[in-house]
């Protein structure tokens, strides 16, 4: 099977990151979208994050609404900090079945020259890049592995703006799924 690895922190997981996985799962060549909820993003300050269960426990409620989309805890069981090189290599030797496709956004690939390994990931594995606002990508400098999902749906949302409404007071409905939204409210998550 043909894999798409969707990772991030999902804190919480939000409309934008439903609609790219149910999206990548149908409209490209996929036959399934994993959810990989990193328990530690290198660039991020993981002191503020909540924890890998309710984080799990947000991405498959959107999982469960999504067509071939399911959350992995495979990073969860690796060395933190998560270095994506070393998931997908490691997601390889346990599944030689299996092709990994990384899926990221194309404000990550503005950056992707930070990222660890970023040469091995771009010659070893496909990159499926999908539109954000804002981050435009030009077609013509991309590496043969390297594609940008062009009618992929798009939404300026992010968790941050999420999780700051919340402890705000404000009424996030639309912006998370109405399950996510009521997993945060009924667990009383960015208070």
């Amino acid at each position: 099977m043909r894999i798409g690895i969707f990772g991030g922190s999902f804190d919480p997981i939000h409309s934008g990151h439903a609609m790219i996985a149910n999206y990548a799962s149908q409209w490209e060549t996929l036959d399934e979208v994993w959810l990989m909820v990193s328990p530690q993003n290198p660039f991020k300050d993981d002191g503020s994050l909540s924890s890998e269960e309710v984080r799990c426990e947000m991405a498959e409620i959107v999982a469960a609404e999504c067509s071939n989309v399911r959350v992995s805890r495979f990073e969860q069981h690796l060395p933190k900090p998560s270095y994506t090189y070393r998931t997908l290599t490691m997601l390889r030797e346990k599944y030689p079945e299996h092709t990994f496709i990384l899926i990221i956004g194309s404000d990550n690939w503005i950056e992707f020259d930070r990222w660890r390994n970023c040469d091995e990931i771009a010659a070893e594995f496909e990159i499926l890049i999908y539109p954000r606002p804002g981050y435009e990508i030009d077609d013509s400098s991309l590496p043969g592995t390297v594609r940008v999902m062009r009618n992929a749906p798009q939404a300026l949302i992010s968790s941050t703006f999420i999780r700051q409404s919340v402890k705000e007071g404000k009424n996030v409905n639309f912006f998370v799924p109405a399950g996510v939204y009521d997993y945060i409210h009924r667990n009383n998550l960015y208070q």
